[in-house]
């Protein structure tokens, strides 16, 4: 057996070429460009790399971007004003905090500060509770990704059991209440599990969000299973140990060229869709809620 490659990479190729046509429809018919606004607070190399990968992305689908560009030095009070400021702009579709910010910025009140019609990274307490309510909200980036990555490869979901290694507020646990409402029986994995190795052998789907490289070893998954990689380190290498996964399992994702390209993929998707609801909103204020 020869696993199925999750090719984010090329699926993210094709759907932006799907954005593109989108976005071009949509200010054809006399919507303005969408525009996503992404505040970056510090100096981190690795951080400003993402943003200007998902300045490309926009740029990519025509889609316009803005990039605020704060000191490291920056309070929260000040990051919340700047968050104000995007809110109340009616260019911007989507508003974007790149995390992780410095340590002296309360992040959650940040997030929460961003108005849930522009949560297109799906980071609010409000955007979280109604996905996983299952109620209308712009899910977590990535495991948003995620799921349109297992739905393009008609990965089964319904039934089957996942074991997803990360509680994070924005990836594991999104991640989890996304494949919940997708009838999967979910268990999640944290620092604190014990008999960790043996959780994972029971795992038709695996998904690694721990933020630590090779964590999760090889000989941990059960032959046939799905893995989901959604770490990245330095190397090249996930949060999944790979040695011979390839020859046993179902499906696996790629590191890197698999969980990471449908991110961005999902965040400009997102950004697209808040400014069709926004314009919808503007022009028939009673049929959006």
């Amino acid at each position: 057996m020869s696993a199925l490659i999750l090719d984010g990479k090329a699926l993210a190729k094709s759907r932006e070429q799907q954005l593109h046509a989108a976005v071009k429809k949509f200010q054809d018919g006399g919507g303005l460009q969408p525009v996503l606004a992404t505040i970056l607070v510090g100096d981190d190399p690795s951080s400003a790399t993402y943003v200007q990968m998902k300045v490309n992305a926009c740029a990519r689908v025509g889609m316009g971007s803005r990039f605020i560009s704060l000191p490291a030095s920056t309070t929260t009070d000040q990051l919340l004003e700047k968050i104000d400021q995007l809110n109340n702009d009616t260019e911007v579709c989507g508003i974007l905090l790149q995390h992780p910010v410095p340590e002296q910025i309360d992040e959650r009140a940040c997030f929460d500060a961003i108005a849930i019609e522009k949560d297109v990274d799906g980071v609010t307490t409000q955007g979280f509770g109604l996905m996983a309510m299952g109620e209308p909200a712009f899910g977590s980036a990535t495991p948003a990704g995620i799921m349109t990555l297992l739905k393009h490869y008609d990965v089964e979901i319904s039934g089957k059991h996942a074991v997803v290694l990360g509680r994070s507020p924005i990836l594991g646990k999104p991640m989890a209440a996304m494949l919940l409402n997708a009838n999967a029986t979910v268990t999640i994995c944290h620092s604190r599990t014990q008999n960790l190795a043996a959780l994972v052998a029971q795992a038709d789907i695996v998904v690694g969000a721990v933020g630590q490289p090779e964590l999760i070893k090889a000989d941990w998954i059960k032959d046939g299973a799905v893995v989901v990689d959604a770490g990245y380190h330095a190397g090249g290498v996930g949060d999944i140990e790979k040695t011979g996964l390839q020859e046993r399992v179902a499906a696996l994702t790629p590191v890197p060229g698999g969980v990471g390209p449908m991110t961005i993929n999902a965040l400009i998707s997102h950004t697209l869709e808040s400014a069709q609801r926004l314009e919808l909103s503007t022009v028939h204020p009673n049929t959006v809620e």
